[in-house]
């Protein structure tokens, strides 16, 4: 009896999300065909186009696997199937070219160099052989190369490197992994690197496969290399070489902030660190991270000047071939296997990206320039996280290896731009269910600063397709970035910016990132450094009860005079003097925040808090944490952003296991305020308490204040979910220990993942606040 003919179905199917760029035509081909089922694959604006015809089951099959086999590097986010007319096809599967109609697909970012290209790399018989450009689709620049969409080689910084008959082959056969990969190159076609000595450094020029080996004897010898990565310049030295450390640091006036290190390989990660199991994950992920480590404590072979006062260590790995090749292949001579690797940047400027600028921008700083001729179109800092006990992430800076992944939006937006504040800048479009974040900018006080968002903001509307219609920034009258949100609003005819309170958006972006729809609202504590109050006043220490279409402010810390405005935070003895005026508490000469003053300074500093003269009162958390720093005798001079918190935080990690007890706050309704802390700590410092333990037990009286307010907001108005955001969360100890009694006393606790808990995750809130009032309008 003969078996009845199955009636083959035909199939529309359109995948949307990361799907360009990542192998996935190729690998929808490969599915098809294996299935034996015709059709064809196509781009589109929108995602991925896919029409399937054959047997029922095999269709089945096909679309089950589209979904949840998809290549390594792309991300599905919606599959669409719709019947069509059956055709008859029995031809092959086809690769069809781009439909270049109107939509919107998501371009995947920058990855690090996959193992199959690696070993290309590291084959002599292999025609790549020290390619220092070796990619496929699996792998490589995207974001930084990009110029536009679709996602094609002729909208690329590659469009200028036409390619030869053998990588054309490869970039046309879909069985090949480089099937439109569109940065694919070999040395007979692709970028060209060049070693560009400075004047009078005596170093010879080099070009292709001798630069790195040149640049690599230089680094050996204790010079400063600017090394051109995906998304911009680094400044390179030898970490184990105290003087070339100590050389760039002082080259860069960095003052005392800690330096990021590159390792060769694992083994040299465990020679400098003490990493887990998931900070190991994090590290060799794609995306490849700086992860804060734990540093050895001994014998570790770094120079001191690496990360003076922190016990941690920001460690990434290899994410080019470039890096590869300069840390050197089996059999080369040795190098460094621990390179510093720090923004090829001035104090206060963006990255540098462009080659010629590069040659002015860091002359002084670099004794030679590891350069090539791809050009980078979005500049894109390194990306920064840390790593919680229980294995989740906090990602401080999000930039490469995330931009531009897309967040999911729990509200719909109109199109829309948020330009976020003046510190850790980072803008964010959004439309519809989506939010783009743009790359890390850095700080908003110089004009190449503001350029550079304006360059930003423009890529990322190319990129997106997203045309604001309104534009949110921070409510601070002085914000470079705010005033910059007034001239773009002017475009938009009819139109003025939104502005956001700042603690506000930095809840709200902790709600959006959690998918709170904002109907309830939140518990919000926002702690941070510096934030413009309604009232005028620095706020910074705020508990707030707040959705997306507003707040109430229900405590604050109590709040004591700023001396000298911002101005003031490079002196946290002045803050721990300031605190204490306010405290009633004595200047006794035996504090060490008043040792730390000359009489002159201390005569100076009691006439500007008696008189009111430049002072501006604070409500901020930062700045208590900066001053009990001082007050405990860890920092009384800041040289860069935080040092004195973080110093503090280290204090506190020490004895944290040694010292069980707390600090307590003085309770009231609506404040909660720190003068019991400091008489306390003042006691126990005339008893000779240890500073690790009064740190440590001002971390903890700090997260029972805030449980007890949280209990008394539940108490009051029935609210069981608290969002922890603000740039103080970046505390590891303060953010563990609120998560833990806040969880123990029934909450839910949101706390920041691929969002920072800093400024540079304000720009999310700043849009869906400001995107839900214009709704309300």
């Amino acid at each position: 009896m003969t078996a009845p003919v199955t009636e083959a179905v035909r199939r529309r199917v359109t995948v949307r999300g990361t799907v360009q760029g990542v192998g996935f035509r190729p690998f929808v081909h490969r599915l098809a065909t294996d299935l034996a089922l015709a059709g064809f694959v196509s781009n589109t604006a929108s995602g991925v186009l896919i029409e399937v015809e054959g047997p029922p089951d095999g269709i089945a099959r096909f679309c089950d696997r589209l979904a949840t086999q998809p290549p390594p590097l792309a991300a599905v986010i919606g599959v669409g199937v719709e019947d069509l007319p059956v055709t008859g096809a029995d031809d092959a599967f086809t690769i069809r070219s781009t439909d270049r109609s109107p939509g919107r697909t998501l371009l995947p970012p920058d990855t690090a160099a996959c193992d199959d290209c690696l070993r290309e790399l590291a084959d002599p018989a292999d025609r790549r052989h020290r390619h220092p450009f070796v990619t496929c689709t699996h792998c490589g620049p995207r974001f930084t190369i990009a110029t536009g969409m679709p996602y094609d080689r002729a909208v690329t910084t590659m469009t200028g490197f036409p390619m030869c008959p053998a990588c054309a082959r490869e970039y046309g056969d879909p069985g090949d992994r480089r099937f439109h990969a569109q940065p694919v190159a070999c040395p007979d076609c692709g970028p060209r690197l060049r070693l560009v000595p400075a004047a009078g450094s005596g170093v010879r020029p080099a070009r292709d496969a001798d630069a790195p080996a040149v640049a690599r004897a230089l680094l050996t010898a204790g010079r400063i290399v600017a090394v051109k990565g995906l998304g911009g310049y680094h400044l390179a030295c030898d970490a184990m070489n105290a003087r070339a450390v100590d050389t760039l640091r002082a080259r860069k006036e960095r003052g005392g902030k800690p330096f990021a290190v590159m390792c060769a390989d694992l083994d040299a990660v465990r020679r400098v660190a003490v990493p887990s199991p998931a900070e190991l994950a994090a590290l060799t992920s794609p995306r490849r991270p700086i992860v804060l480590l734990r540093r050895r404590a001994r014998q570790n072979p770094l120079a001191p000047g690496i990360c003076p006062g922190s016990p941690h260590l920001g460690v990434m790995l290899p994410y080019t071939p470039l890096h590869t090749l300069l840390f050197g292949l089996p059999g080369d001579p040795p190098g460094p296997r621990v390179l510093v690797m720090t923004s090829g940047n001035r104090s206060g400027e963006p990255i540098v990206t462009d080659d010629e600028e590069a040659l002015t921008r860091l002359a002084g700083l670099a004794d030679a320039w590891l350069a090539h001729d791809r050009p980078i179109a979005s500049p894109c800092d390194d990306s920064l996280l840390r790593v919680r006990p229980d294995g989740t992430e906090q990602v401080l800076r999000r930039s490469r290896g995330y931009v531009p992944r897309p967040l999911r939006l729990p509200v719909a937006v109109r199109p829309a731009l948020a330009v976020g504040g003046d510190l850790k800048n980072a803008l964010c479009v959004g439309e519809g269910d989506q939010a783009w974040f743009g790359p890390h900018i850095g700080d908003m006080g110089e004009l190449t600063t503001l350029a550079a968002a304006r360059r930003a903001e423009s890529q990322m509307r190319r990129l997106t397709g997203v045309s604001p219609e309104l534009v949110a920034a921070d409510r601070h009258p002085g914000y470079h970035s705010a005033r910059w949100a007034r001239r773009r609003a002017a475009q938009l005819p009819g139109r003025t910016p939104v502005f956001v309170q700042h603690h506000h958006a930095h809840i709200a972006s902790a709600m959006a990132e959690h998918s709170l729809v904002g109907t309830t609202p939140v518990i919000g504590v926002a702690f941070d450094g510096t934030g413009y109050g309604d009232d005028g006043t620095v706020w910074g220490g705020e508990i707030l009860l707040a959705d997306y279409a507003g707040f109430r402010r229900f405590a604050r810390l109590t709040p004591a005079p700023l001396p000298g405005g911002d101005a003031g935070v490079a002196n946290p003895c002045r803050l721990a003097l300031a605190r204490l005026w306010a405290a009633g508490v004595r200047w006794d000469p035996d504090l060490p925040c008043v040792t730390a003053c000359p009489p002159e300074e201390l005569t100076l500093l009691e006439r500007q808090l008696a008189r009111g003269v430049a002072c501006v009162a604070t409500s901020s958390m930062g700045r208590l944490f900066d001053a009990v720093s001082s007050l405990a005798g860890v920092c009384h001079r800041a040289r860069y952003e935080a040092q004195a918190a973080l110093e503090l935080e280290a204090a506190a990690a020490s004895a944290w296991d040694a010292d069980g007890s707390a600090y307590t706050f003085g309770i009231a309704a609506g404040a909660f305020d720190p003068a019991p802390v400091l008489s306390a700590l003042v006691a126990d410092l005339r008893r000779g308490t240890p500073a690790p333990v009064l740190a440590a037990r001002f971390h903890r009286g700090v997260a029972r204040a805030v449980t007890e307010f949280c209990l008394r907001a539940r108490q009051d108005v029935g609210l069981g979910t608290v969002a922890l955001s603000g740039g103080v969360f970046a505390n590891a100890l303060l953010e563990e220990e609120c998560a833990r009694l806040l969880g123990g006393a029934g909450f839910t606790v949101l706390r920041h993942g691929e969002v920072p808990p800093n400024d540079g995750g304000l720009a999310l809130g700043q849009l869906v606040v400001a995107a839900h009032e214009r709704q309300e309008e």
